[in-house]
């Protein structure tokens, strides 16, 4: 029997594994920031051990840094202590650290992918739950915890139990205004935020296919949102187009040499999954959130559905959903009024994201009530957004480029969403407060963010008029 993607990459990277248990898994690179680190570093320091592999490992500034005035000391004393901790970490141990000021900084799971650290076959692990970013390029890659940050930075190893196998294909071709933000949103509409809990998802079919690399990372990037350990698609041309001249890429000869390697990572023709899911990309709509989870979602012109539409057993976090977001059953989702627009984040803070946004604004004016935030990914996608005239489009229609940080996607920085607002928002998670305390959030494509930012309610891209 032929193997899935998943097990080809999972097979070759076991170094041990425990009778009745997990298995000891070699990892090949290990991201870093400063929000989950300080402990783990804290563990080797009390244990009295070194990084085992530093050159392994690296580490960027992002979930607390502000994303104006980055020359200055950082306001919030916490923020600060996390970056500067993270700063003397990695020159304690000598793992390279892209921190403020760097021309590399940026998020993560952004710069990961740019420099070509993410590479197809490798595992790849950060104290971070989106890392599973980086199965968009045949990677096998999934988030931890701090013990487990301390486990790796210590053996390059780590414990795990080998998750099941599951297949999502979408077939056929998207319809005009439709993202893979909308695609990733829809499956998870469809198979709820525990769908996938207990399984790494391996996405296949020609709508997933004809995705460029940014919108292959989205879709992995949200893999978790429905309960999965991680999610991955296998790489093609498109993957090794993208790697290719990426600064940590094989060069010369020993580039072609490797894609030869990773043209072997792809699932048996007789393979089988745990679990499979098929659906047509015809089916798909924009998309966007009504609750407080990423599986509240509905096509933009739809509705909020109706209580007897919930299964019983979601029925409760369904009621507190509509209170806390204060809308009724039945209201339809075109026209909601809107107070911020966020685009960035690792789901959609790359340079084809910020394409998107203001090719479609471009000769528009923001909405006069609209507060909106545009932040790069990275330093390279803001200095590209530069070169290629978009941050003069966005400021011509009325917007102001940031700087690069995870910004207000969770509120842990000074770019917080005030209580009561509602947002919409091209991040990943519309939890309780998760873009500030009390704040209310829409969950939608860089498209739609677009257009809601032109009206000042949502509106749906694909039949746009101001």
């Amino acid at each position: 029997m032929g193997k899935t993607l998943f097990d080809k990459i999972w097979d070759s990277h076991v170094v041990d594994t425990i009778e009745d248990g997990p298995s000891v898994l070699y990892i090949d690179r290990h991201l870093i920031h400063e929000v989950t680190s300080p402990q783990a570093f804290a563990g080797l320091d009390k244990r009295g051990i070194p990084v085992f592999r530093p050159e392994k490992t690296v580490a960027t500034a992002d979930h607390n840094v502000p994303t104006e005035d980055q020359h200055l000391s950082i306001k919030e004393e916490l923020s600060r202590l996390q970056v500067e901790k993270l700063a003397a970490n990695t020159v304690k141990h000598g793992i390279t650290y892209y921190g403020l000021g760097s021309e590399d900084q940026g998020i993560v799971h952004v710069i990961g992918p740019e420099k070509g650290i993410t590479q197809p076959g490798r595992t790849m692990v950060c104290g971070d739950s989106h890392t599973s970013t980086h199965g968009a390029f045949g990677a096998l890659a999934f988030g931890i915890g701090t013990s487990e940050v301390e486990m790796v930075l210590a053996s390059q190893c780590i414990l795990q139990t080998k998750p099941k196998r599951m297949r999502i294909t979408v077939d056929g071709q998207v319809r005009k205004g439709v993202t893979a933000k909308d695609i990733i949103l829809y499956i998870i509409s469809q198979i709820g935020t525990s769908g996938g809990t207990g399984h790494f998802i391996e996405y296949a079919g020609p709508a997933i296919t004809a995705l460029d690399m940014e919108g292959r990372m989205t879709v992995c990037n949200m893999s978790i949102e429905s309960g999965a350990r991680g999610g991955m698609i296998a790489p093609d041309e498109t993957t090794y187009n993208y790697l290719h001249g990426t600064r940590y890429a094989p060069e010369g000869d020993a580039f072609f040499q490797k894609v030869e390697q990773w043209k072997k990572l792809h699932t048996g023709k007789d393979a089988v999954f745990d679990k499979e899911y098929q659906f047509d990309a015809r089916d798909i709509e924009p998309m966007v959130t009504y609750g407080t989870n990423p599986g509240m979602g509905v096509k933009i012109t739809g509705q909020v559905p109706q209580p007897e539409e919930i299964p019983g057993a979601s029925r409760g976090s369904y009621n507190k959903a509509l209170q806390y977001m204060e809308l009724k059953p039945g209201a339809p989702m075109i026209g909601q009024k809107v107070d911020y627009v966020f685009l960035g984040s690792c789901t959609n803070g790359r340079i084809e994201d910020l394409k998107a946004f203001a090719h479609f604004v471009k000769g528009y004016k923001k909405s006069g009530h609209i507060t909106a935030w545009i932040v790069p990914g990275s330093k390279k996608v803001e200095q590209q957004a530069r070169q290629e005239g978009l941050e003069e489009i966005l400021r011509e229609a009325g917007f102001e480029m940031r700087q690069p940080g995870c910004s207000a996607c969770l509120a842990m920085n000074e770019d917080k969403i005030p209580r009561g607002k509602y947002a919409i928002s091209t991040t990943n998670r519309n939890f309780e407060g998760r873009q500030g305390p009390g704040s209310r959030t829409f969950l939608a494509s860089p498209l739609t963010a677009a257009a809601t930012a032109i009206t000042g309610r949502i509106t749906d891209p694909g039949t746009f008029h101001p």
